[in-house]
């Protein structure tokens, strides 16, 4: 197998893993922070698959990256201030 192939291999298990830790972990209902949550995953996990398939050039996947790193602390920063 080739190294690219390993990769994403590799990548869709851990993608894979991650939702399955994700629905077995997460409580009942779908509020703001498990649609959230589980949008993050499921980003950095196709756009992972896509940049080791070479789909996505590096310049594109860092900003994806920066991009999720950005929604993501935007969800655990309160917006009154406290």
């Amino acid at each position: 197998m080739e190294t690219s192939q390993l990769l994403m291999i590799g990548i869709f298990i851990l993608g894979g893993a991650s939702l399955f830790g994700f629905f077995k972990t997460k409580t009942e209902g779908f509020g703001r922070f498990t649609t959230s949550t589980l949008l993050v995953i499921l980003v950095v996990t196709i756009s992972g698959l896509l940049y080791a398939g070479g789909k996505l050039e590096s310049q594109v996947m860092a900003n994806v990256l920066f991009a999720v790193f950005g929604f993501a602390g935007g969800l655990f920063t309160s917006k009154n201030g406290n």
